[in-house]
């Protein structure tokens, strides 16, 4: 269970994204060395969120971290081919649940940050590219973990690079959703996977 928790705690921070008006113009691994950096230090400074206040931890995750990934795509991804057969009404109840599901589990994992360091390798990608794999090192206490994030350079309004999915210790978080996800909606459809996500939310929330 720790090492979940050590797990669950690594991918919160690799989803550690703020503000700022010049993040259109940095470079993908600049900007995930400097998001990382920022989150490890809010935690490790704040004496709420090292104490588990859930409260305080929830407002964290979902003001600073969550507004600033694809989630659209994210959702999409995990949930596979269903979601093109999904309604409207139907996909937004799966991010929204899905959304639910990701906000816990990191949660619940940012009050185990203690000493942890991230070192970010060099970005090998062309300048124009949309889509890159930016490559981290994570170093605490125990063995140092890999982790690589997906980025795409978002056009427009909100312009710069968003992650969209991220590799801990060889496994890619969406993938390993959409293989759980695909289970559920074979069995039961799309309102089954939406049921099924409901009750894991709930259930969760009983634990605190």
């Amino acid at each position: 269970m720790h090492r979940r928790l050590v797990l669950s705690t690594l991918l919160s921070l690799a989803l550690g994204l703020s503000a700022s008006v010049h993040a259109e113009d940095e470079q993908a691994d600049v900007l995930i060395k400097r998001i990382s950096t920022e989150v490890l230090e809010t935690i490790k400074t704040d004496k709420a969120i090292q104490g588990g206040d859930m409260g305080k931890v929830n407002q964290l995750v979902d003001t600073k971290i969550m507004p600033h990934v694809n989630f659209l795509r994210m959702t999409a991804s995990a949930v596979g081919p269903g979601w093109r057969q999904a309604t409207p009404d139907q996909q937004k109840r799966l991010q929204e649940e899905f959304k639910t599901l990701l906000v816990r589990t990191y949660s619940g994992a940012l009050s185990q940050v203690s000493d942890q360091t991230i070192t970010v390798k060099p970005l090998r990608a062309a300048s124009d590219d949309k889509e890159v794999v930016v490559r981290s090192e994570v170093k605490g206490r125990g063995d140092p973990i890999q982790l690589d994030y997906r980025l795409e350079k978002t056009p427009g309004n909100g312009a710069g690079w968003k992650i969209y999915n991220l590799n801990v210790l060889g496994v890619w978080l969406v993938d390993t959703y959409r293989t759980q996800f695909a289970q559920e909606i074979n069995a039961k459809g799309i309102d089954g996977l939406i049921a099924s996500l409901s009750e894991r939310n709930k259930a969760n929330a009983k634990k605190g």
